[in-house]
């Protein structure tokens, strides 16, 4: 099936906020938006507006660089346990620095683990490179690259012009401005008066937002979607959200009976699980059907009984008809 060119998220935000004013009215909102979203033109427009178009957006990472100066001389706030802003009035708007310790920790350990996986592989595949030619060094190194990215961007791998041979070193510059900026993020509003626990607050939706999107697009695998009728495309993500529901009941659940696992574990171990149908011939010419799932292992077993969750009978048997002789010819 032929399928449409994609549309950029932000030639599209212009009739997306329009579309929704029109629809539900103009109203005080305020619009979360990842960076990359909104165009500098787009946030214009919006400051312009009458009565203004409140935001809430993420910056790229050259503008914190451009901000950095002005932002060391500002003090830290705290704008709620465990998250501290720096706040900076600029051409109409409001710049929010933030650091989140319980960001700091997991982003560090995400990029420990890389760098370790990373740091690994590359000293396995030097010790390969002498039973390797050229050409194979380099497509491990690229299958390296792309299952470790954020360790790769912190390495220098130097590939030498002609023979199967590297060398590689920890890029410590590197490491040092990512170690410093783990956990912070730049965040700029036209809500020049906001209070900074509020604009926090707002923040952690957009978070929690992007969550659910990685599943439906990760777990869940909602895309692609291959239809080009309107109704086949809402069935579609209709399903996919009754899916994330259940995705989200079970993470609830697990939260407080199983806080180790996480919903895609349970999948996994869910998916050992199979339905099968058994058909048995009778002496009389008829077929009984047994509609049965696979028996769990141990390890299951103990997980339903940790989530209180119990396995629904075993359907009961069908058995067909018995079927007519056929005729004999003459």
């Amino acid at each position: 099936m032929r399928s449409c060119p994609a549309t950029p998220d932000k030639t599209t935000l212009r009739d997306f906020l329009a579309q929704i004013e029109r629809q539900y009215g103009k109203a005080r909102r305020v619009w979360l938006m990842d960076r990359g979203i909104p165009t500098e033109e787009v946030l214009t427009e919006m400051r312009q507006a009458d009565p203004p178009v409140q935001y809430l957006v993420g910056t790229p990472k050259g503008r914190l660089n451009r901000l950095e100066s002005d932002l060391s001389a500002k003090p830290w706030q705290e704008a709620r346990p465990g998250v501290q802003v720096k706040l900076l009035p600029k051409d109409g708007e409001l710049y929010v620095f933030a650091e989140s310790l319980d960001r700091v920790a997991k982003e560090r350990g995400m990029r420990r683990r890389q760098l370790k996986g990373l740091w690994a592989r590359l000293k396995e595949l030097h010790r390969m490179s002498v039973n390797l030619t050229r050409d194979e060094l380099l497509i491990k190194l690229g299958q390296a690259k792309a299952k470790w990215p954020a360790g790769w961007r912190l390495v220098e791998v130097d590939v030498d012009p002609k023979l199967a041979a590297f060398h590689y070193a920890l890029d410590r510059k590197k490491l040092r401005q990512v170690r410093l900026r783990e956990g912070r993020y730049l965040l700029r509003s036209n809500l020049t008066e906001g209070d900074p626990a509020t604009l926090w607050s707002y923040y952690l939706q957009l978070v929690q937002v992007e969550e659910a999107f990685r599943t439906l697009k990760g777990d869940l695998a909602v895309r692609p979607i291959h239809h080009q009728e309107p109704w086949r495309i809402e069935a579609h993500i209709f399903i996919a959200f009754l899916a994330y529901c259940l995705h989200v009941t079970i993470g609830r659940r697990l939260k407080a009976l199983a806080p180790g696992l996480t919903a895609r574990n349970v999948f996994e171990k869910f998916a050992a699980v199979q339905m099968i149908d058994v058909h048995i011939p009778t002496t009389d010419g008829r077929e009984l059907q047994l509609t049965r799932y696979s028996q769990p292992e141990p390890e299951l077993t103990l997980l339903l009984e940790r989530l209180k969750l119990e396995l629904p009978d075993q359907p009961p048997p069908k058995i067909t008809a018995a079927q007519t002789a056929a005729p004999c010819p003459v």
